[in-house]
């Protein structure tokens, strides 16, 4: 171990090699460290008080290498928007895999650190918004409780990037449990390297799921746990009103993780149809679609791991068809237990349905903001706010106190449920815009300083209200870019 804490391990690295291609960061003009993620480093065992420095900032960048580095690119397929091509890490470069005081291995991988071998004439490139919007959101998802990639610190280059425009160009350190996607598994089985799928659904097994090496049938029971991993995390992600923005099979991680946020934002006036992102023009990854393209997404691994389920193809077809189809059911028992926890049920069953989506129906039709919504219901004079007065309403609330009361604990643990359940902040996506333009356009970062450090208790009142403030009507749709 380093003076730094550096562990660095490279056990993806010993995959076979159409995998990954070594690769080294491309150096900057001028690497400057924008924000150091302590929490986080001291978790990972690193030295947070050396490495906040800005002496250290070439480590953010790869000007400098961590000790014991061995910087590879990884290869990877995916069906994005439905169609499938070939992928990789076009401008993020993995540095190897932390080994933490308590012998967790995490991802360290440089996003923006110049081009790969699988840039595909990109320069491999990033923009310092784009990278702080990843460092914010990642951030606000993991005090939300959401599985996350998380985000150790952004970096500026002193250089800048091309995006229809000159913007000044960044780095991001991204934390991962892995890597892995779909399209990994994707990536070898349209290479048709049978040795090489094994290897990956073994290195898969021992790294996320070592409690299935003792099955019978390991695979099916990779397959079986990928699927109950994306069933929990899309409802958390319902729960929340976020959506992904480009959920492509590259974008989902095997472990469980959320990873990817470039065009992504969250739900305020409540919309089932809601779309943010500018490339999603036929919304195919709208926020209610998330579940049905989740499950896509998983008949795409399932097929990707054909062979190694069963010898005879049509049994490997018969338990790849068993495990996509559980996904739905799976979904909705995760989706009663966050949608039961937010109206205050200890335990919501099938019969509840009606009430939950009665909610969402009246939100829907009303324009009410998803999040204070579900905030205010746990407020004794939520009654007395507008548009809390619409008959509608009054009469599916008198439904709700009938259903709280005929729980054993009655309304005042309901409330401390809610409490809990209910964030009073999310990243309102027009506080989100005026931080990153702040620090795009002026180097300020006051804004987004304190709008991070609101995120960080999302389920505590803030002081400042605009914190929780849906934005001002506007003709305009908010709307979101990739950035790449």
């Amino acid at each position: 171990m380093s003076a730094n804490g550096w562990n660095l391990e490279h056990s993806y690295a010993q995959l076979p090699p159409l995998l990954h291609e070594p690769c080294e960061p491309t150096e900057v003009k001028e690497p400057r460290l924008a924000i150091f993620n302590e929490k986080l480093a001291s978790e990972l065992g690193l030295d947070p008080a050396e490495l906040s420095q800005p002496f250290a900032a070439p480590l953010f960048t790869g000007n400098r290498l961590p000790p014991g580095a061995f910087p590879i690119a990884q290869a990877y397929a995916g069906h994005q928007y439905g169609h499938f091509t070939t992928l990789g890490d076009g401008r993020a470069i993995l540095l190897g895999e932390q080994i933490t005081p308590s012998s967790e291995r995490f991802d360290i991988q440089l996003k923006g650190a110049g081009p790969t071998p699988f840039s595909r004439r990109g320069d491999g490139r990033a923009a310092l918004g784009p990278m702080l919007r990843e460092y914010l959101i990642s951030e606000a998802m993991h005090a939300l409780g959401i599985p996350t990639t998380r985000s150790l610190a952004v970096a500026t280059t002193g250089e800048h990037v091309f995006r229809q425009e000159l913007l000044p160009g960044a780095v991001l350190t991204r934390v991962a449990a892995s890597h892995i996607r779909v399209g990994t598994f994707e990536c070898i089985s349209a290479r048709k390297d049978a040795g090489a799928l094994r290897a990956l659904a073994d290195y898969t097994l021992q790294r996320h799921y070592p409690d299935l090496l003792e099955e019978k049938e390991p695979y099916p029971a990779l397959l079986y746990a990928v699927v109950e991993r994306q069933a929990a995390l899309v409802a958390r992600w319902i729960g929340v009103g976020f959506v992904h923005g480009v959920m492509n099979t590259d974008n989902m991680a095997i472990s469980g993780e959320t990873i990817d946020y470039g065009p992504c934002a969250f739900v305020d006036a409540y919309d089932p149809e809601t779309v943010f992102s500018s490339i999603d023009r036929y919304g195919r990854y709208a926020f209610s679609h998330q579940p049905r393209i989740a499950q896509w997404n998983l008949a795409c691994l399932a097929e990707a791991m054909l062979g190694l389920l069963h010898e005879k193809p049509e049994k490997a077809f018969e338990l790849a068809k068993e495990a996509v189809e559980a996904f739905p059911a799976r979904y909705q028992q995760h989706w009663l237990a966050v949608m039961g926890a937010k109206l205050g049920l200890s335990k919501a069953t099938e019969e509840d349905q009606p009430l939950i989506d009665g909610l969402l129906d009246w939100m829907h039709r009303n324009h009410a903001d998803f999040t204070n919504t579900f905030r205010l219901l746990s407020s004794e004079n939520a009654l007395m706010q507008a548009p809390f007065e619409d008959c509608d309403f009054v009469t599916w609330h008198a439904a709700w106190l009938q259903r709280l009361g005929d729980q054993a604990n009655g309304t005042a643990e309901a409330v401390k449920r809610m409490c809990s359940s209910n964030p009073a902040v999310i990243p309102r996506n027009h506080l989100v815009e005026a931080a990153l333009d702040a620090a795009s356009n002026n180097g300020d970062l006051t804004l987004f300083h304190r709008l991070l450090r609101v995120l960080a208790m999302p389920y505590d009142e803030p002081q400042d209200a605009a914190f929780i403030e849906p934005p001002t009507a506007t003709a305009i749709p908010y709307e979101t870019f990739c950035g790449t």
